[in-house]
């Protein structure tokens, strides 16, 4: 199937929050780590979604051009080709995007869109986060609803941040405090600034204790109950059962117990990127140990090309990433639940 269309993405969403289920959000960067991603989604028999960060982003376009447009919109064009081959229906979403990067990175790529819708075109991306963790309140909120009339008019679905998530990821870091819970108060500010559809679609990031990195299971406390509270008081105050469409961040390290419960309060999307760094690496480091003598041309010996070739550790990284994001389906209940079937 193509990438998703506006239409597809919204259903997808309202399926998820439906169901209780959520879609794994897997950051790449590279073609490499798309393609796994791609037949990880299609094993699961999950449709999901792809995201890339300005770091990833930077990193696609090239070492010495470390353009993010560039990367981004090279990739998210890659992935419009070889996405059509799979059976499931695929979102492309750039990560994280905090208030020094807006004109560098989400606003170009929301005017690329707009242009392609105006000539009849789907967008390039089905959605853009904007991270204001790192500002006020208020301004967060401000440049959200900014951003939210482009991106409506570009067709595309907004990802806010209200709340801080510990930890860091791409150069942002935050420390790990009570500010990793959003309150009652911040939730009836978003919808007060943002509405609840009717300015446009956007998907909310509440923190509840999350944390990026890397933490064994039990070390993150996370308190998804808080996610009901805000769920309940804006939807005491609207009329609407469960109004926000949320996004799990800093999810390595939870219980499946905290993440089924952030499932039941309205999580639809959830990111996963350190699982799948590590699920990605761990195969090349096996193949490279122990196949020591071939890849490096040892006593002025040719060494063994087979070992050697991209293409053999390549498969390798890129069925161990695919395995992961299998079982990121299973756990967020995606799997076998997508709209191809």
């Amino acid at each position: 199937m193509p990438i998703a269309s506006p239409e597809v993405y919204a259903e997808m969403i309202d399926r998820a929050k439906a169901g209780a289920f959520a879609y794994p959000a897997i950051n790449v960067t590279s073609s490499q780590t798309l393609n796994a991603a791609l037949q990880g989604f299609a094993e699961a028999g999950s449709d999901g979604i792809i995201q890339i960060s300005t770091g990833g982003a930077e990193y696609v376009s090239g070492p010495t051009i470390k353009d993010k447009v560039v990367g981004a919109v090279a990739l998210a064009e890659f992935a419009h080709h070889v996405a059509k081959q799979y059976s499931v229906n695929i979102a492309l979403h750039t990560d994280h995007c905090p208030k020094n990067h807006l004109d560098g990175f989400v606003r170009p790529l929301i005017d690329i869109s707009a242009e392609r819708v105006a000539k009849g075109q789907a967008p390039l991306f089905q959605s853009h986060m904007w991270d204001g963790s790192a500002v006020p309140l208020d301004e967060n909120l401000q440049i959200a609803e900014e951003l939210l009339a482009k991106t409506a008019a570009a067709k595309i679905i907004l990802e806010i941040e209200v709340g801080v998530v510990g930890g860091e990821e791409d150069g942002v870091s935050a420390a790990i405090d009570d500010k990793l819970y959003s309150t009652v108060e911040d939730g009836l500010a978003t919808a007060a600034a943002l509405g609840l559809g009717e300015k446009g679609r956007y998907l909310t990031a509440l923190t509840f204790g999350n944390v990026h990195g890397v933490y064994k299971p039990g070390n993150v406390k996370l308190r998804p109950e808080i996610l009901k509270e805000i769920q309940d008081a804006i939807g005491a105050k609207y009329g609407k059962e469960k109004p926000l469409d949320l996004v799990f961040h800093g999810g390595s390290g939870s219980l499946l117990s905290e993440i089924h419960g952030a499932l039941d309060y309205g999580v639809v999307k959830m990111n996963i990127d350190t699982d799948t760094q590590y699920a990605f690496s761990r195969p090349v480091a096996d193949h490279f140990f122990k196949n020591y003598d071939g890849v490096l041309k040892v006593d002025g010996e040719v060494g063994n090309k087979k070992a050697y070739d991209p293409r053999a550790w390549g498969k390798l990284a890129e069925n161990g990433l695919a395995k992961r994001v299998v079982e990121a389906a299973e756990h967020l209940r995606s799997a076998g639940t997508s709209l191809g079937k």
